[in-house]
């Protein structure tokens, strides 16, 4: 009975990583020009505000469902700290733009989950992690509000806009 069992729990990380990769490849890869491969993460990022918002929040909200189903406090705290390095260095204008381009948070958070239930890596609950991940997400959304409000004011300096 226990090895059908462990079949079963493999079927289950093979289906939560199916998804995963299919949410990963649209934000990171699901264009490609020659051999360079992007997704909408950095088209996103083309909208101020919005779309740094908008990618993490994708990006937690695959965190908090991988938090779900087991993830170790140990990977959940690599994936979100990958995202919220993507989100912060992502808001800096230009900079940031060709920093979605390259670092690709998502597929390096893929590949923490790969380890985790395909190879045994990171294991243990990640229930309290849970809060932090939640107060470090409201911590960066309002770095990420502030970062913007200072470039307008500072653009509104450099133009002379009053």
């Amino acid at each position: 009975m226990e090895p059908e069992k462990n079949i079963t729990v493999n079927r289950s990380a093979d289906q939560r990583l199916a998804m995963v990769r299919r949410v990963t490849k649209l934000m990171d890869e699901q264009f490609s020009v020659g051999s360079f491969k992007f997704g909408i993460d950095p088209l996103l990022n083309l909208l101020p505000v919005a779309g740094d918002i908008g990618s993490y929040i994708i990006s937690v909200a695959l965190i908090i469902t991988m938090i779900q189903y087991g993830a170790s406090g140990r990977v959940v705290i690599k994936m979100l700290g990958n995202a919220t390095l993507d989100a912060l260095v992502g808001a800096i204008p230009f900079l940031g733009w060709v920093f979605d381009f390259a670092y690709k948070a998502n597929t390096r958070n893929l590949k923490l989950l790969t380890e985790h239930y395909t190879e045994g890596k990171h294991r243990g609950s990640a229930k309290p992690v849970i809060i932090s991940v939640l107060i470090v997400m409201l911590l960066v959304l309002v770095a990420l509000i502030w970062l913007v409000i200072k470039m307008f004011v500072w653009l509104e300096k450099l133009l002379g806009i009053q």
